[in-house]
């Protein structure tokens, strides 16, 4: 393991709220990740153990494969699901406490649809909800709003080219009357906010890095895993001004989200293919970089232009315990993660101080919640580790293997749990 600490520029005092929907509530989880986007779910009463024949309120088989998670509003839960070849495209509702399907509505028909790796679907980008609406997207292939009472599609859009090499995996946001998508492709590396009412375009902004080898007649390659990136974007507000987070492949950026103006940006990441969401401390953001050996940067959230690494709080780097995929999760000062081959690491956020490293097992592409200074871990196998929120060592509470796997991040709304399994939506609570 390398590690470099570079000293904190900034004032602990320093405030920042993150930016969110209205709805704050325990019993709505409107988007990916969550209320505040950051993986906390303010229940105090979330199940602890359960099994195929225990604590299970319903389970709903899911037609398709798709890997993007529940969101959930009111008395509503919605999803979204392809056929494995991607040729047809659906959104799912279901009700939220006896788990009948409301809705299983085919949007799009797809002739000929790009490649997906085998470890991604065609189905990935989680919806994001509100009050009346929900918006859906499986990147370029089409983006649509619905609305939640008449299930009326009141706009979509299947004219934005991007070559998402892999498959697309990018959630959208709202930021106020704006609907937040990120496009980094093979082709194209952009960021777009659409009108939220129309579905029309406010503004596009194209990625300022892109991968840097060049051909023989100074033409940047087509090199797509080098300019692809799979990462949901992020508003916070630092030093009393709202930033739009953004990973791209390459490089961490910020943006103004109401125009789309380029803040500032880390480029320097020698990664690709980011996958997580940013979280948020202080005015200092954390992020993994992404494949093939991820570094974990705790990057100045209030800076201009283009940072170098002597602007970073600090930097790990070759970290076994950095994820590539899961989000990291942080409570209460420290950062807990879970690396996509199993190892468990807790980090001071502050200092980036390694408080403890452990094997969980397994493997994981599903990103950690908390709850009551619980968290869980949701791996490919279809276990679930439940442990303390502590720096004071690896402390597991119970262990719960249930389904066919999760590659989808968990939600919570009140005191039920709910987990997407590769065939089956699961809702889990105590009697």
């Amino acid at each position: 393991m390398k590690f470099s600490l570079i000293p904190v520029l900034t004032a602990a005092s320093s405030a920042l709220y993150i930016a969110t929907p209205a709805s704050l509530a325990g019993e709505n989880w409107p988007q990916f990740r969550g209320p505040a986007g950051d993986g906390v779910a303010r229940s105090t009463n979330l199940p602890i153990y359960w099994s195929e024949n225990e604590n299970i309120a319903w389970k709903t088989a899911i037609h398709g494969l798709g890997w993007s998670s529940p969101v959930i509003y009111d008395d509503q839960v919605w999803l979204t699901t392809a056929t494995q070849d991607g040729t047809e495209l659906s959104v799912l509702c279901l009700d939220k406490d006896s788990g009948e399907i409301l809705l299983d509505q085919k949007l799009f028909d797809i002739a000929e649809p790009q490649f997906a790796h085998k470890f991604n679907s065609y189905a990935s980008p989680t919806p994001v909800i509100e009050k009346g609406r929900v918006y859906v997207t499986w990147g370029s292939p089409g983006t649509a709003c619905l609305d939640t009472e008449s299930f009326e599609v009141l706009w979509n859009r299947e004219d934005l080219e991007c070559d998402h090499f892999r498959g697309a995996g990018s959630s959208p946001i709202l930021f106020n009357d704006l609907l937040i998508l990120p496009y980094d492709g093979a082709d194209f590396q952009f960021i777009l906010a659409m009108d939220k009412q129309t579905g029309k375009t406010r503004w596009k902004t194209d990625r300022s890095v892109d991968f840097k080898d060049l051909d023989e007649n100074g033409h940047p390659k087509a090199e797509g895993d080098l300019r692809k990136a799979f990462a949901t974007p992020h508003v916070a507000t630092v030093s009393g001004q709202e930033i739009l987070i953004s990973q791209g492949a390459m490089a961490t950026y910020a943006y103004r989200p109401e125009t789309g103006e380029e803040l500032w940006r880390y480029d320097e990441h020698d990664n690709h293919s980011a996958s997580a969401r940013p979280v948020i401390l202080g005015e200092t953001v954390y992020v993994p970089t992404g494949f093939p050996k991820p570094s974990l940067l705790a990057l100045p959230g209030n800076k201009k232009g283009v940072l170098e690494e002597s602007d970073l709080h600090w930097k790990l780097t070759l970290n076994k315990g950095t994820p590539k995929k899961p989000s990291l999760q942080l409570v209460n000062g420290y950062l807990y993660a879970v690396s996509d081959s199993g190892i468990g690491t807790c980090w001071e956020a502050k200092s980036g101080e390694e408080k403890w490293i452990t094997r969980v097992g397994g493997n994981y592409s599903a990103s950690p919640i908390c709850a009551d200074n619980r968290i869980y871990f949701c791996s490919e196998e279809g276990k679930t580790t439940v442990i303390e929120a502590t720096p004071d060592g690896y402390k597991v509470i119970a262990e719960n293997t249930i389904g066919d796997g999760f590659m989808a991040s968990p939600a919570v709304s009140g005191n039920t749990l709910f987990l997407r399994s590769r065939s089956n939506l699961y809702a889990i609570r105590r009697p």
